[in-house]
């Protein structure tokens, strides 16, 4: 088959990756210059997310001052917004977090298994490390993670509940004064550079062929018909002023992968999905002090704020903030931007001081889709044709690459390798009127 995804993100990269090993031709759309230069180029470290990471269960939005949680909330929340956020409240309680956990994690074991396979294959490095130290300040909030240590426990997921003195103890770049109620170490959990692997596995396509990339190119419609997809393309720049017949480009079926670009082009079909964009915030930071660099990546578990090394860097990320989707749509508030930036700041100076040249940090801002339920979008929407890979949120990068698996079987016809029940819990018309 001949199948165009739309994006070239981790998603959209990933996607691509996956329907060709399927043996499909496949022709990828990206509005960017090159790949990975919307959300992906600002992800976090982490690669899979774990019960501490997921953005959903009982500490998300749990305080209402974003300083405590880090997540900023904009004042002035439309009705979409306000009902964004009491859904995902529910996921609040310890039973229907861990009930959504249980979808969640046959899709976290197909991603592992997914990059292993490709890094197996190709023997890609891409700053590869392992071992995440999640730290809690206080035991009010001890007490709100221990339901994600309850399904640590039961899905046998190997780590260690550590003191405060243990945290010192393993890693000396975070500080006993002041007093914080302790941490859970992953050691066999990873990080690693999401851009720099979306480039790579670019190059991977690049070479096998069979895959064409048009980048610099916006999609700004969809034909669908019983036999065949298409896209309609946006003028190239030098040809905007000219009068000419709209680009179309056609193919057996259509992926959406475009994160925050793929609502508009289902809402062109009268859909409207109920996820929202969340917008989040990055510095890279040159290191300050060698001998205050953590040797692992540094989690504040609460905020959300994951501070990782990357080479002679660290990357510092989180520090969301919730705005109705027409507010994230234009420019920040550039007092709410400095207040994000100050939130990983702050983060630094908390765990790990000295680390970081914060003054010579590069600052990123992006927007992220996150799903009312935390789980992604991913399968057949509005069309047979048309599939989406969507809503996957800012906790763990890799989870695209076992959404993709999913959708190049979905594609090609054969089951995918979940269980039914995650398969519908994943389903994009979930959120649409039965």
């Amino acid at each position: 088959m001949d199948v165009i995804v739309i994006g070239g993100g981790i998603a959209g990269i990933a996607t691509a990756y996956q329907l060709r090993a399927a043996g499909h031709r496949v022709c990828v759309i990206e509005r960017h210059a090159t790949a990975a230069q919307g959300a992906t180029y600002g992800h976090s470290g982490v690669v899979l997310p774990s019960p501490l990471d997921v953005w959903f269960g009982p500490t998300f939005m749990r305080h209402r001052l974003g300083a405590k949680n880090g997540v900023l909330r904009k004042t002035g929340f439309n009705r979409a917004a306000s009902s964004f956020v009491r859904r995902l409240n529910v996921l609040h309680a310890p039973t229907e977090f861990s009930q959504q956990y249980d979808r969640l994690r046959p899709l976290i074991e197909t991603a592992r298994e997914a990059m292993t396979d490709i890094e197996s294959r190709f023997s890609l490095e891409f700053e590869q490390a392992s071992d995440l130290l999640y730290l809690v300040r206080g035991a009010q909030e001890w007490k709100l993670t221990e339901p994600a240590l309850d399904l640590l426990r039961q899905y046998e997921i190997p780590h260690q509940v550590l003191s405060a003195a243990q945290c010192v103890e393993l890693e000396h770049a975070v500080p006993a004064e002041p007093d914080f109620a302790g941490g859970v170490r992953l050691a066999t959990e990873r990080t690693a550079n999401c851009p720099l692997f979306t480039k790579l596995l670019k190059l991977v396509l690049d070479a096998q062929g069979g895959v064409q990339f048009h980048f610099g190119r916006e999609v700004t419609g969809l034909r669908l018909e019983s036999s065949h997809a298409a896209v309609e393309l946006a003028p190239r720049p030098d040809e905007a002023q000219r009068s000419r017949e709209v680009e179309v480009i056609r193919a057996d079926a259509i992926v959406i992968a475009a994160g925050t670009g793929s609502l508009p082009l289902l809402e062109r079909h009268g859909v409207r999905l109920p996820l929202h964009p969340l917008r989040l915030h990055t510095l890279v930071a040159p290191i300050a002090h060698e001998e205050c660099a953590p040797h692992r990546t540094v989690i504040d578990a609460i905020k959300r704020i994951a501070i990782t090394r990357m080479n002679h860097r660290l990357r510092i990320a989180g520090a969301a903030v919730l705005q109705s989707a027409i507010q994230t749509s234009k420019p920040l508030d550039p007092a709410l931007f400095e207040e994000a930036l100050a939130l990983l700041g702050q983060a630094t100076h908390d765990w790990v001081p000295g680390a970081a040249k914060i003054s010579a940090a590069l600052p990123w801002q992006g927007v992220k889709l996150l799903s009312p339920d935390g789980l992604p979008a991913v399968g057949k929407i509005l069309h047979p044709r048309l599939f989406m890979n969507a809503g996957h949120g800012p906790a763990g990068w890799g989870l695209a690459c076992g959404t993709a698996k999913v959708i190049a079987a979905l594609v090609s016809g054969t089951t995918p390798e979940v269980p039914a029940d995650t398969l519908a819990a994943l389903q994009p018309e979930r959120f649409l009127p039965a």
